[in-house]
């Protein structure tokens, strides 16, 4: 038998010799040329040890190690067909083949170390055959696998050649690992196999012409390689499995390693078949080897157009609307989720949700909620056990059409649901469709949230203008009551003076103008827009200061100059009035109050100064002019100044407060003299 085995690898290294030759003689200068010549001249010097091996009954790891380094290069090859390197160096700095060379060095150096310090013991080096061998198998897979029709009418020859040589290598080290010894009669085959492949490797090498073959790696491709080496690991762990209970298990040892081989396989067939993990293995692999089947950037401007471009008649209609062109359904519904008993429909297109589907939604949204996933109604009718727990009515779901359920999340809080509808079939979601469906609710359920919360905030600032409009008409209300008040204070004592009998009218008729204004603008919900026309500035100070000097102390007014200009009459006195008052009301009966109206260059300028007691810095700039802020109590509104500034600063104008605590007030309006460059002509009469 050892000359058969001697003959054997003898014409194999004569074989591979030849093979060498042609190579070097076709002068192929591509690296993928160069590489297979390394290749064949290592197949070489593994048959030629083999058979020196046999002739002078030296250790057999020196063959060993030879075909250690042989399945290197030709696994190295199959790594080269998959890359675009024309150099050494640049095929050494590929990370995949750098990958290789690393993880096969620390193989071969870790099982020829252990073999070394267990005396010499082949059970380690038989293990890294198993491995390699495996490996090589795995890459041989993708390679073919991947390839083109074309590509595959040139490898096929080469996949086959290296596929028998290592499906006998990885038997033989298998039964050699079991048996705890290499089967001789095998061995002695191998010469004979390496022979028998070297023609197919030559009509591989003479269809690929060019030296060049570039693969592309698919996604089923490196899941049915995945599977294949999870299976390969999993028959090498039982296989060891079943040799430390041959090792320990004695007479009965051998009954019972294959017994649990036997058993083993039978767990194998059962995990392979099984659809959830062949579904979770698929995942992973798309996840972290491959690219998305979605471009996230081209559907997420994708997605801000159609937000910007939809011409929906709601923020609901328009979401719905979106989220159905994503798995094109002709029907779709939008429902928020109100309380734990109830459920309002924002948005619905073709699907009724009648109180039987609202209250069956309940259900299902309390599964989407604590699961977080979408319900893909077809799929539960094929596979309901991928839904554990969600006891989904198929019927009522198909009654209406609705195939894909889809949850809202806002942040954390669950929202509500889309309800997808489609009278024809609905391809399944796979998990690319679901993250992008997931992407696309949680951007849509924050564009619903910040529509929602932009309508409340609107109808805030409905009731805040509102309000605001009544805090002015009862501030001009408690001005007319002020004005009246004192013709009633000092009626007693004036009624007999003909011209506090005038006055009394004058106040009567301002105060009857002003009522009628209020009225008039509590029946339309709104202040009336302000109307201009040219007055004199003097003349309105002046019936202002006349209103006012009916009260102590008395206020001097002095006008220089051509004061008219464009303004609103009514709200000019009206601030007027309010600021002369509060002069008039921060200063004792004795001292005095001046008023003074110039026109200058470019300006109209009104100062109202008293002697009263004054303000300090830090409330005129922190409370003065701020709104509802009053010193009065109960008195005041807060808002007198703060109107006057919004009345002079809408003019165009400024106005400035000079206060010294316990000696005086001194407020600065200026007003631009050519006022019609400012308003517009709306509102000129």
């Amino acid at each position: 038998m050892d000359f058969i085995g001697l003959i054997g690898f003898s014409m194999a290294s004569v074989a591979y010799l030849l093979f060498a030759l042609l190579i070097i003689a076709a002068r192929n200068q591509s690296l993928l040329a160069r590489w297979l010549l390394i290749c064949t001249l290592f197949t070489l010097a593994s048959s030629f040890v083999a058979a020196l091996q046999i002739k002078f009954s030296y250790s057999l790891q020196w063959v060993m190690l030879a075909d250690g380094v042989k399945i290197a290069c030709w696994s190295l090859l199959l790594i080269l067909f998959n890359t675009e390197h024309r150099s050494f160096s640049a095929l050494v700095s590929n990370y995949y083949v750098r990958q290789y060379l690393a993880v096969w060095t620390l193989l071969m150096l870790g099982c020829w170390l252990a073999s070394y310090w267990l005396n010499y013991a082949y059970e380690y080096l038989f293990l890294l055959f198993i491995i390699l061998n495996l490996w090589l198998l795995v890459l041989l897979e993708q390679l073919y696998r991947n390839a083109n029709l074309q590509v595959r009418w040139a490898i096929w020859p080469l996949v086959v050649a290296l596929a028998s040589v290592a499906i006998f290598d990885f038997v033989l080290f298998a039964q050699a690992t079991m048996v705890d010894g290499i089967d001789f009669d095998f061995w002695f085959s191998r010469g004979y196999l390496t022979l028998l492949v070297m023609p197919l490797l030559l009509v591989s090498t003479r269809r690929i012409k060019n030296g060049e073959v570039r693969i592309f790696v698919s996604r089923n491709v490196v899941f049915y390689s995945s599977m294949l080496m999870i299976a390969g690991a999993y028959l090498l762990l039982m296989a060891f499995a079943g040799y430390i209970i041959n090792y320990i298990g004695g007479q009965w040892g051998d009954f019972v390693s294959i017994g649990f081989l036997a058993l083993s396989i039978m767990v194998l067939v059962a995990l392979l078949i099984t659809e959830s993990l062949r579904r979770r293995v698929k995942v992973f692999i798309a996840k972290n080897f491959f690219a998305n089947k979605y471009e996230y950037r081209d559907e997420w401007l994708n997605l801000i157009e159609k937000i910007e471009t939809s011409s929906g008649a709601s923020h609901y209609q328009m979401a719905t609307q979106i989220m159905m062109a994503k798995v094109e359904a002709h029907c779709g519904a939008i429902v928020k989720k109100v309380s734990k008993q109830h459920y309002q429909t924002k948005y619905q297109q073709g699907i009724i949700i009648d109180d039987v589907l609202e209250e069956h939604l309940l259900s299902v949204g309390v599964f989407c909620q604590q699961q977080g996933w979408i319900v893909d109604v077809n799929e539960y009718q094929e596979r309901p056990q991928v839904y554990p727990s969600l006891d989904l009515n198929l019927a009522l779901c198909r009654s209406q059409n609705i195939q894909i359920i889809v949850p809202i999340f806002i942040g954390k809080a669950f929202y509500g649901l889309f309800l997808l509808a489609n009278e024809q079939k609905i391809k399944q979601l796979n998990w690319e469709d679901r993250d992008l469906l997931f992407a696309v609710s949680k951007q849509l359920g924050n564009f619903i949230s910040l529509y929602e919360a932009t309508d409340k905030l609107s109808e805030s600032k409905q009731f805040d203008a509102f309000n605001r409009m009544s805090a002015f008409l009862v501030h001009d209300l408690k001005n007319v009551q002020a004005q009246l008040a004192l013709i009633t204070t000092n009626a007693e004592k004036h009624r007999d003076n003909p011209a506090f009998i005038d006055d009394v009218f004058e106040t009567v008729e301002s105060a009857t103008e002003r009522l009628t204004k209020v009225l008039s603008q509590l029946r339309k919900k709104q202040v009336e827009q302000s109307t201009y026309r040219k007055v004199d500035l003097a003349k309105i100070i002046t019936n202002v200061v006349a209103q006012c000097n009916i009260s102590e102390p008395k206020v001097e007014f002095n006008a220089q100059g051509d004061c008219h200009t464009f303004i609103n009459p009514e709200s000019f006195q009206s601030v007027m009035h309010h600021l002369i008052q509060n002069a008039q009301e921060a200063t004792k009966d004795t001292g005095w109050v001046k008023v003074t109206i110039a026109a200058l260059k470019r300006k109209i300028r009104i100062t109202i100064a008293d002697n009263g007691c004054g303000m300090s810095a830090s409330f005129i700039n922190e409370r003065l002019f701020k709104p509802f802020d009053t010193t009065k109590g109960n008195a005041g509104m807060g808002i007198g100044v703060f109107e006057a500034k919004q009345f002079f600063e809408g003019m165009a104008g400024t106005i400035a407060v000079t206060s010294t605590p316990n000696e005086g007030t001194v407020f600065t309006i200026d007003l631009p003299l050519n006022l019609t460059n400012i308003i517009s002509s709306e509102d000129l009469p």
